[in-house]
């Protein structure tokens, strides 16, 4: 094989690598009722709340992002639901501080939503604990945008 046609053969395997990287990063969750979470590597309070799901019973699988908003994006996620980590379960998206117990709701009622979401950093919400607890709403969402709200906190 020629030099030439070798660095054409490497350049593209290269990138066929990273194609193959950027595909799995946003991977959703295979098997039923295993959530996949995406996260900071630096947040702590992803950290509590993906402890909180496994004390509730969810299998987690974490993955780190530098970047949150190409995932956010994929997973059809509106900007005005944005928190801080991103979850996948059974098809549904789980954005933010939402409790245990809603996450078990919707799987058991299975809507026809793209997901739930606590949006913002609201002080109370499951990780995010401290003095004085703000109330908050978990939402639905769906792909054309259409939210309700699912349940009060």
């Amino acid at each position: 094989m020629r030099l030439a046609d070798r660095s054409r053969l490497t350049a593209l395997l290269g990138g066929l690598a990273v194609a193959f990287v950027a595909l799995t990063a946003a991977v959703p969750a295979r098997k039923p009722g295993e959530m996949l979470v995406y996260k900071s590597p630096s947040c702590g309070c992803c950290k509590k709340w993906v402890d909180q799901m496994r004390q509730q019973g969810f299998t987690v699988t974490t993955r780190d992002l530098d970047d949150m908003g190409p995932i956010k994006a994929d997973l059809g996620i509106p900007a005005a639901a944005h928190s801080c980590h991103t979850a996948v379960i059974d098809g549904y998206v789980i954005e933010g501080h939402v409790p245990s117990a809603d996450i078990k709701r919707l799987l058991e009622e299975k809507p026809k939503v793209t997901g739930l979401a606590v949006p913002g950093m609201v002080v109370g919400s499951p990780g995010m604990e401290g003095p004085d607890p703000e109330p908050y709403d978990v939402v639905t969402f769906d792909a054309k945008g259409h939210s309700t709200v699912f349940s009060k906190h």
